[in-house]
């Protein structure tokens, strides 16, 4: 079973533009979208309740209703999703934030760019190393 990716994102340009670069580069994984953070709450509840959880989960911090960074907190705070890969991905190049995110048990954390073309570069990488080369954390794997 190919384990998807949560793509969290509440601006439907960057929505489109992430979707379209995986399907450039043949992604195996399917992309489920969560348009705000309550939105992206409800997937950790799902998969509390037994729904596959994602391989990686791909996190923009300025979003409507709960912040990215709450969503981190909250990812790092339930047992089952702790040890899923978290990629900070946002327009935001703010010390704090990228602090703030570390603190919180962020993976990575990139600054997205403007250019389609450096953006399928991107996603290309993203989708490579932590579907393919990422060896995941044995709690994930039982």
């Amino acid at each position: 079973m190919t384990l998807p990716i949560l793509l969290v994102e509440d601006n439907p340009m960057d929505v489109d533009l992430t979707q379209r670069a995986f399907i450039r580069h043949n992604l195996a994984n399917p992309l489920q979208v969560a348009r705000d953070g309550q939105e992206a709450l409800d997937f950790i509840e799902n998969w509390e309740a037994g729904e596959t959880m994602p391989v990686v989960i791909l996190l923009d911090l300025k979003l409507p209703k709960i912040s990215g960074l709450e969503v981190l907190r909250s990812i790092r705070a339930h047992s089952g999703s702790k040890t899923i890969p978290v990629v900070i991905l946002t327009s935001s190049d703010e010390d704090h934030d990228i602090h703030e995110a570390y603190a919180l048990g962020a993976n990575s954390y990139i600054v997205k760019p403007v250019e389609f073309d450096k953006f399928i570069d991107v996603a290309r990488q993203i989708e490579l190393y932590w579907t393919v080369l990422n060896i995941p954390s044995p709690s994930r794997c039982e």
